[in-house]
């Protein structure tokens, strides 16, 4: 699957995500993610019909649970034919596997399966100090990820600043997915760990997923297209 640009449908219902993807008509179809809020909202059928528009779709609900809680859930959500989905790499990986095998359809085939290894939110601090993870930051992403690619994982979600670190970990051929990306001039919100869409690129990440920059834009497509401009051109 050749790089790109995913765009975090992060809205709270079908009818604003739908309004939303109709200023696409008539260009290139955005790779979209849905995340809990509006999964939780719309329930599955809005995967579908989303799907049914010719959208790739990364349903971003990072599974963490009991082995055999999270691959009887992908079970069901492998049903559902979207393009990627993960878990996070916390879980261990006993419950990667699981996802894995629960992931995997009767005839072998199967959305990607990602990992997250830390938050884009989370900072050092964070980690030491409310998570009581001693070890730093790259460590532990490194070693997730690590870990992730051990369970038979596609790739992993991580900053794009770590980007180059996981390629390193596990190879030139495990996914990166980042988020935080933020352009130059907009304000970071959130975020701690974010960089550009250019400078994703330059670090190694395979997709940035954004979302506040394209989707609360005063012009989305044309946010859109800048992202793809910087990332993958």
């Amino acid at each position: 699957m050749n790089s790109d640009v995913i765009i975090a449908c992060d809205f709270p219902d079908r009818e604003t995500t739908l309004a939303f993807l109709d200023r696409f008509a008539g260009s290139r179809k955005p790779f979209v993610k849905i995340g809990m809020e509006l999964f939780y909202g719309a329930g599955p059928d809005i995967v579908r019909e989303i799907k049914a528009r010719g959208h790739r779709i990364f349903l971003d609900l990072k599974l963490h649970d009991i082995p055999n809680t999270v691959k009887k859930a992908m079970r069901v959500l492998s049903a559902l034919d979207v393009d990627m989905v993960n878990v996070h790499a916390s879980g261990a990986i006993p419950m990667m596997e699981a996802a894995l095998e629960g992931l995997t359809r009767p005839d072998g085939t199967r959305p990607l399966l990602i990992a997250v290894t830390q938050l884009t939110s989370t900072s050092e601090e964070v980690l030491h100090r409310q998570l009581l993870v001693q070890a730093s930051m790259n460590e532990t992403i490194a070693t997730y990820a690590a870990n992730a690619r051990k369970a038979g994982l596609d790739g992993v979600v991580c900053s794009p600043l770590e980007s180059a670190l996981v390629k390193e970990a596990c190879g030139p051929d495990f996914l990166t997915v980042t988020p935080g990306i933020r352009f130059a001039d907009a304000a970071a919100d959130d975020q701690v760990r974010i960089t550009t869409p250019a400078r994703a690129r330059e670090l190694g990440s395979d997709f940035i997923v954004v979302g506040r920059p394209i989707t609360a834009a005063a012009d989305p497509v044309a946010a859109y297209q800048r992202c793809l401009e910087e990332f993958v051109h």
